[in-house]
């Protein structure tokens, strides 16, 4: 695999693990005892960790990546494995 194409899916595991990890960890100002700004939403987060949530989505990006270049490297799971619709047709061991 070509290191672009590798960093291109690097990327977007992290922007897909983003999603993942930022509703862990989180909590709102009546959680951590705080008086609501006018305006703010009672669920809203009482702080925003961008730090915190960039290190951990990348942890959880990187084991993302590996475990989809290992698939890459060794093959345990193809194309042809999640190609169910071949497999209904008639005439094709079905």
């Amino acid at each position: 695999m070509p290191w672009k194409s590798a960093l291109a899916i690097y990327f977007l595991f992290w922007a897909f693990s983003v999603f993942l990890v930022l509703p862990f960890g989180v909590k709102t100002s009546e959680e951590a005892g705080v008086a609501l700004v006018p305006g703010q939403a009672p669920s809203a987060p009482h702080e925003f960790r961008a730090k915190r949530i960039a290190f951990r989505t990348t942890i959880v990006a990187t084991i993302l990546f590996a475990i989809f270049y290992l698939n890459y490297r060794n093959g345990w799971v193809t194309t042809d494995m999640l190609d169910w619709w071949a497999h209904l047709q008639p005439g094709n061991g079905a």
